[in-house]
């Protein structure tokens, strides 16, 4: 079976040798992990209630900030 690498689109074998899957590449993949790291890619959803309560109020407006930094990419 034939799927798409999730970062350059190139159509990659979906199999035990592809040790990179679902990416093509190890650079493809790495390239996904930086993405998640600086956040390009995230789970949209809000923050956990009783976390943010435990938060101090410099921790809460960096997240705020960070918040409206980014625009959501859903």
């Amino acid at each position: 079976m034939k799927v798409s690498c999730p970062t350059c689109q190139k159509q990659v074998e979906w199999s035990t040798e592809n040790k990179f899957r679902p990416f093509c590449s190890e650079r493809c993949k790495l390239i996904d992990l930086g993405e998640w790291a600086d956040e390009s890619h995230r789970i949209a959803g809000e923050p956990d209630r009783q976390q943010m309560e435990q938060m101090s109020d410099d921790e809460l407006m960096a997240m705020m900030v960070k918040l409206q930094a980014k625009p959501d990419s859903d």
